[in-house]
């Protein structure tokens, strides 16, 4: 079966950085696309960006344009999220997506 296991996450101060990663199983990682989305406490699932299944084309929401970036390693079935710069209000739990499936998610806490 589909199972994605997000890492990475963590504490980090206004205008720090995280890397996050999504390990991928149960599906051909290759021809799927992937997207992160996140869920800050009392909020609804926010779409933060997508990458298609080759890694050519990559998109963003607009409050993280600029500061994240989305990529993938076919050959590890890995999907990554680099966030820089980053702002209180990215502080949400994070998942990675593939079709309707979410992992379990991963906490990032942007505070000073």
């Amino acid at each position: 079966q589909v199972q994605l296991v997000e890492s990475g996450g963590g504490l980090v101060q206004p205008g720090g950085s995280l890397r996050l990663s999504c390990a991928a199983s149960g599906f051909t990682f290759s021809r799927q696309t992937m997207s992160w989305v996140r869920q800050a406490q009392g909020k609804g699932l926010e779409w933060v960006s997508s990458i298609t299944s080759g890694g050519a084309t990559t998109m963003y929401a607009d409050s993280v344009k600029g500061r994240f970036t989305i990529s993938r390693d076919n050959a590890k079935n890995t999907l990554y999220l680099q966030m820089n710069s980053l702002k209180p209000e990215d502080t949400a739990v994070y998942y990675c997506r593939a079709g309707q499936t979410l992992g379990q998610g991963t906490q990032v806490t942007v505070s000073s």
